[in-house]
């Protein structure tokens, strides 16, 4: 299966980011038990967020991507977050089935909540 790359955001591309202070969440795949079992563990899943002072830490997802197998298949949870504009603890605490792909996602809010326990913490 080839790797595909897939990605969405609340503003048009290329504007995201400028004027907008964001956190991101990154989750590479090779900590991901599901794609390491299906021998493609080069792919990763990153959110980003609203960072602003006024978002409290609490800010609202304004796009996301990914790169690997299915990307194409799961994009949609993330353009349904930025609908109901979700922040990091409600994708963080939505139920994803283990050992899947798409609980990357939940992970991915995770590491941007600093919360996540499957990849170390980001150096600051």
């Amino acid at each position: 299966m080839e790797c595909l790359i897939a990605r969405t955001n609340a503003m048009p591309f290329g504007r995201l980011g400028k004027g907008i202070k964001v956190k991101k969440g990154l989750f590479p795949w090779a900590a991901s038990g599901r794609a390491i079992a299906n021998g493609r563990d080069e792919g990763f899943i990153k959110l980003l967020f609203d960072d602003s002072p006024e978002a409290h830490g609490h800010g609202r997802i304004l796009g996301g991507g990914m790169v690997g197998t299915h990307a194409g298949d799961m994009i949609g949870e993330i353009a349904l977050a930025i609908e109901m504009g979700a922040d990091t603890v409600d994708i963080g605490k939505t139920i994803h089935p283990h050992p899947t792909l798409g609980e990357s996602i939940g992970m991915a809010a995770e590491v941007a909540h600093g919360s996540c326990t499957d990849v170390p913490p980001v150096r600051k």
